[in-house]
């Protein structure tokens, strides 16, 4: 079955107000506003809409500066820099440090690694327990891409996974009760988070290409980083958008395997070559696993499921969180509410240093 992204585009204004933004906020913005290749005037008339919380410093304009701010964004930059010099400083950056690398595995252990994930990949879905769990949708929509990011809603829906297929059923919009399928609620949707996506990157007639890119670490565990393509011709992944409309780009990103278990902890994908005419001209997606204890077994299941698209200048954000797992047929000790948001420090890459390069005893999936 072939994993579906479907995106129902809000067509709407909001209000242009002044955004309140933390330095690293601001920071965040303007390199993400770089790398996407907005022109220099449209990122300084935004920024000249941003009041600060906090002081901006000259050192953090030069960094910015070398990263390849432009001329009118300097500026803008500078000017908040004196509106905000009586502001409190930001919270204290750690100092970088030179640490010793972690030597990378020789080349036949990254082709033994490959070829044990793939063998994990394929029989994921058949070592999973059936169970339900909370799943919360948060979409969020910038009309004008520069990550001004505005609350759409939020979804509470129950997911049953029972004999390797997913059930969903909306079970509050914004806090209010409801008795909806995903279908039904409209808006930028996806499906296939349990499994679908690691098993078709990992499938031999996929034919991915797979090349070992470095060491990371993600929730305190070491991982494997490799870079993957998939061609256009072997690709399952359905875009399509507002159910008219629908192609099947090819696609590239990232794989984290877990080295002490050699599991995935997060999948990267985004697309590549959409073809011009198609409404939707970016879209990417980051899905993170985590051990979850179910009838009192760990397994690794998904955590939290980033969707991006983008139509024009207009950006979509799906955060989609995997909450309160529980064995199929204890549905009643489940209370469906919306938790709190996962921190986003859970979801933050650090670099690994070499004393951490022994290997660390980890739970083991059943």
């Amino acid at each position: 079955m072939r994993r579906r992204l479907a995106i129902l585009f809000l067509g709407f204004c909001l209000a242009a107000a002044a955004q309140q933004m933390t330095v690293r906020e601001l920071v965040e913005m303007v390199r993400s506003s770089i790398q996407l290749g907005h022109k220099d005037k449209e990122v300084a008339r935004y920024l000249k809409r941003v009041k600060l919380t906090e002081r901006l410093s000259p050192s953090v304009i030069e960094d910015l500066q070398g990263l390849g701010a432009g001329p009118r964004t300097l500026e803008a930059l500078r000017a908040l820099a004196a509106a905000s010099a009586g502001l409190p400083e930001p919270g204290k950056v750690e100092p970088r440090r030179q640490r010793a690398t972690i030597p990378p595995p020789p080349p036949e252990e990254q082709k033994r690694i490959i070829e044990e994930v793939r063998q994990y990949a394929l029989g994921y879905v058949r070592q999973l327990p059936d169970f339900i769990c909370v799943q919360v949708t948060r979409r969020y929509v910038d009309p004008q891409g520069l990550e001004f990011w505005h609350k759409l809603d939020t979804i509470t829906a129950k997911l049953t996974y029972f004999e390797q297929k997913e059930d969903y059923k909306v079970i509050l919009i914004n806090n209010r009760p409801v008795d909806l399928t995903m279908d039904q609620v409209g808006g930028s949707t996806s499906t296939g988070e349990f499994g679908t996506m690691m098993k078709e990157i990992f499938d031999p007639d996929t034919e991915t290409e797979f090349q070992w890119l470095r060491w990371g670490k993600l929730r305190g565990r070491i991982c494997h980083v490799y870079s993957y393509f998939v061609r256009k011709d072997k690709s399952k992944w359905v875009i399509s958008y507002e159910r008219k409309l629908r192609t099947v780009p090819a696609y590239r990103g990232l794989i984290y395997v877990d080295r002490d278990t050699e599991m995935v902890t997060r999948i990267v994908l985004e697309a590549v070559n959409i073809p011009p005419s198609f409404p939707v001209q970016q879209a990417r997606t980051v899905l993170d696993y985590d051990f979850v204890e179910i009838g009192g077994r760990p397994y690794m299941l998904p955590l939290k499921f980033e969707m991006r698209m983008r139509q024009g200048r207009m950006l979509v954000k799906n955060e989609v969180e995997f909450r309160m797992y529980r064995k199929f047929g204890a549905e009643a000790v489940i209370k469906f509410e919306t938790p709190d948001e996962l921190p986003d420090e859970m979801f933050s890459e650090q670099p690994p240093s070499q004393e951490q390069g022994q290997p660390q005893q980890q739970p083991q999936q059943q």
